[in-house]
């Protein structure tokens, strides 16, 4: 009579908050439309210069591979926070400020504003661009951080 009775499992499966849902799915969106933006801004021939234009030196190779590697970990942490893990949202916060800070630096003139910087004439319009550039990764914060929903997923994991 096992057919009527109650299978117990040993395990619960995640409830995941739509929110949260759609922050990963989010992350990973952004992250490949910007590099087809690349690509098709750039093309195969430019792609090719400006990876051979950041190997250079020691310095624009090391900053390079950061800036994949950052690329690597935020694909990782949107595939983490559907699993629920609370380290993901805070890993994903610390890249963010990583890339923004870099990003703000090297407009300003600080490392090197040839391979990653934005367009500007003052700092006004460097930062009102740097703010409209992301903005997409700010609203993907805001939908972890901010709903009580994902907080208290993240909190429940």
């Amino acid at each position: 009579m096992r057919l009527f009775s109650k299978s117990r499992h040993s395990h619960a499966s995640l409830n995941v908050p739509a929110l949260v849902q759609v922050a990963a799915l989010a992350i990973i969106l952004i992250r490949a439309l910007d590099l087809l933006m690349i690509f098709d801004l750039l093309g195969l021939r430019g792609l090719e210069d400006f990876v051979l234009r950041s190997v250079q030196t020691w310095t624009l190779t090391l900053v390079f591979l950061a800036s994949l590697l950052l690329v690597f970990i935020e694909i990782g942490c949107a595939f983490s926070l559907v699993k629920g893990r609370n380290w993901a949202r805070w890993v994903y916060l610390l890249t963010q400020v990583v890339t923004t800070g870099y990003l703000w630096a090297s407009s300003l003139g600080y490392g090197y504003p040839e391979l990653f910087s934005i367009a500007g004439e003052t700092k006004r319009e460097i930062f009102r661009s740097l703010v409209m550039q992301k903005l997409p990764d700010l609203l993907v914060l805001l939908l972890l951080f901010v709903p009580a929903a994902s907080r208290r997923f993240f909190r429940l994991q």
